[in-house]
C-alpha cells in the first residue's frame, strides 16, 4: 500500500557487498517535521507551565524585582539589609575569576530571585485563603457584608488574564462536612417524602448512626481530607462510574446536539472538515480562565483519553496529544490524520479526506461492522473478550488506533434534525440516535465521539467517567461557533480553501475478528439493543418565556424551573419524589459534582397549596420560600455543604472497614425518580442572538436514572428560550416522557401567571385554582 511505503523511513537489504541502505528523504522529512512540532508543544507547555505557577505573579515581574533591588543599591541603599553582602562573602566566586562589581551584581539578582519566589509564595497563600471564603455565595444583592467587600481584594491578585490553570495551585481543598449537619440535612430532605412512622424509624437511624458509627468513620475521612486534594473525587470516579458493570450507554453516557433549526451545510464531507478543525482549535489555543476560579483538571482529559474495561473495574488512561482522529463508516474503521509535516489540515483539506473515506466501496471485513456492540454492552465480557482477542497482532493494533485517537467520528448515513412532517418527532429520534445510535456504530468508550449525519447535522456522545457535562460543553459551544461565524462554507456549502491532492489516503484499519469473537460481539448487541430500544425520549424549546421574564419577578430561573418540574411530577404521579439536581464544586480543588436534593419540605407546601387552590398571596409567600430554600440548598451544595457526596464517602470507608450501617444503606438506596441537570450556556459572547437568532444549540441530555422515573436536562439559552430534554423508558406504565413535557409546559406557564397576576384578577385566579383541583379529582 502506497501510504504504509510513505510511513518508512529508510529500507535495508543485505548483499554480499554489506547492508545496502535505500534512505527515503521525503519519510526523513516527515520525521524532522514531527519531532520539530513536538519540540515546539513541549516549549509551549513548558511556558504555559512557568506561566501558572507563578501565578499570581507573572514571570516579568522578576525582571521588575531585580531592577528595583538593583536601582536601589545604585543609589548605596541596602534594602537585603546585609544579605546581598552575605552571599557575596559565603563563596559566590571562590575561584577569583570575577570583579567585586560583577559578585556585587550576581549576588543582588540571587537575592531578588530569592524575593520574587517568596513573593510569589506569599500571594499565593493569601490568595488561598481568599478563594476559601464562601460567605458571598450566601449574601443578598445590595446587603453586602463589610467581610465580603474586604474579600473583593481577590480582584488584586486576579489583576492579569489568569489561563486555565492558573488556579489550580491555589484553590482550596474540599472540606469535609460535620456528621451532624450532613444528618440534619439529610432528615430535612426526606421529610416530605416519608410518613411519620417512617421518618421517625429513620431518624432513629441517624441518631443511632451519629452517635456510634459515624464518628469514626468520619475520623477516616478527615485524615484523607489532610492528605488528598479532594476526599471524594477519586471514589466517586471508581466506585460510581468505573466499578459499574453494566452497559454505559445510556446508563452513563450523554449527549449534545447542533443548532436545532439551522444546518450550517447539508454536505456531510464539508460539516466534518469545519467540525474537525474548530475542535482542533480548541485543542490547540490557550483557554483563558474566568474571574470566577474553578477548578480545571477535568480539562486535561478531554482529548487522546479512552475507558478500557476490565473484569473488576474500567480504568481511564490518556496519551500524549494525538494526531489522528478513529473514522467510523458504514462498518469500517479509518485511521484519519489530521497534520501533515507539522502542519494541522485546514477545513477544506480535511473535507477532502472524509469525502475520500466517503467515497471509499470496501466492504468490512468479517466481524468488523458491529464491533462497537462491544462498547455498549456489559463490561465483563467487553475486558474478557479484549485480553482474548484483542491483546496482540493486527487487531491489538488497530484497537490501539482507535483508543490512542484525539477522539472518535462517525459518518452517520441516517439524516437526522428537526424536519420532515413531523419535525418534533425527528427531534426525538435524533436525540436517541445521538444517546445510542445503532449501538455498534459509537465507540462509547472514547471521551467523547463526534457524529456527523448524512444531511450536515452533527452532534456528539460522551463518555461520562473522565469528566462532567459542563467541560464536554464548553468545547461544543466553541466549535460549533467557530464552524459558522468563523470558519463558514462557501456558495457551494463546502469548505473554505485549497486542496492538497498530495495527501496520503485515510488509512483502512485491519482486523481478524474470529468466530467466536463474532458470536461475544452478537451478545453483547443483544444486551444494548434492547436498552436503546426501552429509550422514550422527548426534547423542545420552550419559546413563549425565558429566563428574561422570570428575572423580572425577581426570582432565580434555575430555582422557578425546579418547582415547575416538581409541580409537573405531582401532576403527573400524584406524589413527590426525591430529586437529584447536578451542581458543581469545582470552587475546590479536583472538584465534581454534588446533589441539590430539589424536593424538600418548602416545595412540597408550595404545590399542595397552589393545586388545592390557595389564596395567591399564599401561594406566592410559599413559592418564594420554596425558591430560597432551592437557592439555599444549592449554594451549600456548590460550598462544600451538601449532603450525598459524603454520605457515599461514609459508606466506602464502612466498606472498607466491613462494617454495616443500616442508616448509610437505607440512605443510599433510596431511587432518584427525578433526576435533572442544568446544562450551562458558558460562552455566550461566541453567539449572536440578536442577528442569528435561529443559531442555537438545544443542549444535550442523558437517559433516565431509576427505571420507574425520568432523566431532565435542560438549559437556559439566551432570554427567551429553554430547551428541555425529557428521557424515559417505555417499559414503564407509569412514564411517558411526551406526557411529562405537556406537564412541564403548563407548570412554567401557571408558575409565570401566578406571579405576574394582577390584585384585581386575583379572585378569578383562586376560580381557576379551584378548577385545577376538580381536574385532578376527576383524574
Amino acid at each position: 500500500m502506497a501510504e504504509a511505503h510513505q510511513a518508512v523511513a529508510f529500507q535495508f537489504t543485505i548483499t554480499p557487498e554489506g547492508i545496502d541502505l535505500q534512505l527515503s528523504h521525503e519519510a526523513l522529512r516527515q520525521v524532522y517535521l514531527s519531532g520539530l512540532r513536538s519540540w515546539k508543544k513541549r516549549i509551549v507547555r513548558l511556558k504555559n507551565n512557568v506561566i501558572t505557577g507563578v501565578y499570581p505573579a507573572s514571570p516579568s515581574s522578576w525582571l521588575f524585582v531585580v531592577i528595583a533591588i538593583l536601582a536601589t543599591m545604585y543609589t548605596r541603599s541596602d534594602p537585603s539589609m546585609g544579605l546581598i553582602a552575605k552571599i557575596q562573602e559565603d563563596g559566590l566566586d571562590k575561584t577569583g575569576s570575577m570583579s567585586m562589581q560583577c559578585q556585587t551584581v550576581v549576588s543582588a539578582v540571587l537575592f531578588s530571585t530569592l524575593l520574587w519566589l517568596s513573593l510569589i509564595f506569599t500571594m499565593k497563600l493569601c490568595l488561598k485563603q481568599l478563594l476559601s471564603y464562601h460567605r458571598w455565595m450566601f449574601e443578598q444583592h445590595g446587603n453586602v457584608s463589610t467581610t465580603t467587600k474586604v474579600w473583593m481584594l481577590v480582584r488584586i491578585f486576579s489583576g492579569r488574564q489568569p489561563l486555565l490553570y492558573s488556579y489550580q495551585g491555589s484553590l482550596p481543598n474540599l472540606p469535609v462536612p460535620a456528621i451532624k449537619d450532613t444528618v440534619k440535612r439529610y432528615l430535612e430532605s426526606v421529610r416530605p417524602l416519608k410518613s411519620d412512622s417512617e421518618f421517625e424509624r429513620m431518624t432513629n437511624l441517624a441518631k443511632e448512626f451519629e452517635d456510634s458509627l459515624g464518628s469514626r468513620l468520619q475520623w477516616y475521612l478527615k485524615l484523607k481530607a489532610l492528605w488528598a486534594s479532594n476526599y471524594v473525587s477519586d471514589w466517586w470516579e471508581e466506585y460510581i462510574y468505573l466499578r459499574g458493570r453494566g452497559p454505559i450507554m445510556v446508563n452513563s453516557n450523554y449527549y449534545g446536539m447542533d443548532f436545532l433549526y439551522v444546518t450550517p451545510t447539508p454536505i456531510q464531507a464539508a460539516r466534518a472538515g469545519n467540525t474537525l478543525h474548530a475542535v482542533l482549535m480548541y485543542r490547540r489555543r490557550r483557554i483563558p480562565g474566568t474571574f470566577i476560579p474553578l477548578c480545571a483538571a477535568q480539562c486535561e482529559r478531554i482529548f487522546n483519553t479512552t475507558r478500557i474495561p476490565g473484569e473488576e473495574t474500567d480504568t481511564v488512561v490518556h496519551w500524549q496529544d494525538s494526531e489522528y482522529v478513529a473514522v467510523y463508516h458504514r462498518g469500517r474503521y479509518f485511521r484519519l490524520w489530521l497534520y501533515q509535516a507539522g502542519r494541522m489540515l485546514s477545513p477544506r483539506e480535511i473535507e477532502y479526506q472524509i469525502q475520500r473515506i466517503l467515497d471509499d466501496p470496501s466492504p468490512p471485513a468479517p466481524g468488523e461492522e458491529k464491533l462497537g456492540a462491544f462498547t455498549a454492552g456489559d463490561r465483563i465480557p467487553w475486558a474478557k473478550a479484549r485480553k482474548e482477542f484483542f491483546s496482540s497482532g493486527v487487531n491489538k493494533r488497530s484497537l490501539d488506533c482507535i483508543e490512542k485517537a484525539a477522539f472518535f467520528v462517525t459518518l452517520d448515513d441516517d439524516e437526522q434534525g428537526m424536519m420532515g412532517d413531523d419535525p418534533a418527532a425527528n427531534v426525538d429520534r435524533y436525540a436517541k440516535s445521538l444517546l445510542h445510535g445503532k449501538c455498534y456504530d459509537r465507540w462509547f468508550d472514547k471521551s467523547f465521539s463526534v457524529v456527523i449525519f448524512k444531511n450536515g447535522k452533527n452532534g456528539l456522545n460522551a463518555e461520562h467517567s473522565w469528566a462532567d457535562a459542563p467541560i464536554v460543553s464548553h468545547m461544543w459551544e466553541y466549535a460549533l461557533a467557530t464552524d459558522s461565524f468563523q470558519l463558514g462554507y462557501n456558495e457551494e456549502g463546502h469548505c473554505k480553501g485549497d486542496v492538497n491532492p498530495s495527501l496520503p489516503q485515510p488509512q483502512r484499519l485491519t482486523w481478524d475478528i474470529p468466530k467466536q469473537c463474532q458470536e461475544q460481539v452478537a451478545q453483547c448487541l443483544a444486551v444494548a439493543q434492547p436498552l436503546a430500544d426501552d429509550i422514550d425520549f422527548h426534547v423542545f424549546a420552550f419559546r413563549d418565556f425565558g429566563k428574561g421574564s422570570i428575572k423580572k419577578i425577581k426570582m432565580s430561573p434555575d430555582g422557578f424551573i425546579q418547582l415547575a418540574l416538581q409541580l409537573a411530577f405531582y401532576r403527573d404521579r400524584g406524589m413527590f419524589c426525591l430529586t437529584y439536581e447536578a451542581s458543581m464544586t469545582r470552587l475546590f480543588r479536583e472538584g465534581r459534582t454534588e446533589t441539590v436534593r430539589s424536593c424538600s419540605s418548602e416545595s412540597c407546601a408550595f404545590i399542595k397549596a397552589f393545586e388545592n387552590g390557595e389564596d395567591v398571596e399564599v401561594c406566592r409567600r410559599l413559592i418564594r420560600n420554596a425558591s430560597e430554600k432551592h437557592q439555599m440548598l444549592y449554594r451549600l451544595a456548590m460550598t462544600g455543604a451538601g449532603i450525598d457526596r459524603h454520605l457515599f464517602c461514609l459508606y466506602v470507608v464502612s466498606k472498607y472497614l466491613g462494617i454495616e450501617s443500616p442508616f448509610l444503606k437505607e440512605a443510599l438506596s433510596e431511587p432518584w425518580r427525578l433526576s435533572t441537570s442544568q446544562t450551562p450556556f458558558q460562552q455566550l459572547e461566541l453567539f449572536d442572538f440578536v442577528n442569528h437568532p435561529d443559531y442555537i444549540t438545544c443542549g444535550g441530555g442523558f437517559g433516565p436514572v431509576a427505571d420507574d422515573g425520568y432523566g431532565v436536562s435542560y438549559s437556559l439559552i439566551g432570554e427567551k428560550i429553554i430547551s428541555f430534554h425529557v428521557s424515559s423508558k417505555h417499559s414503564c406504565p407509569d412514564t411517558d416522557s411526551h406526557k411529562f413535557g405537556t406537564q412541564i409546559r403548563k407548570a412554567l406557564h401557571d408558575l409565570l401567571q401566578l406571579m405576574t397576576i394582577n390584585q384585581s384578577d386575583a379572585a378569578g385566579s383562586e376560580q381557576n385554582h379551584s378548577s385545577k383541583t376538580q381536574n385532578k379529582k376527576e383524574l
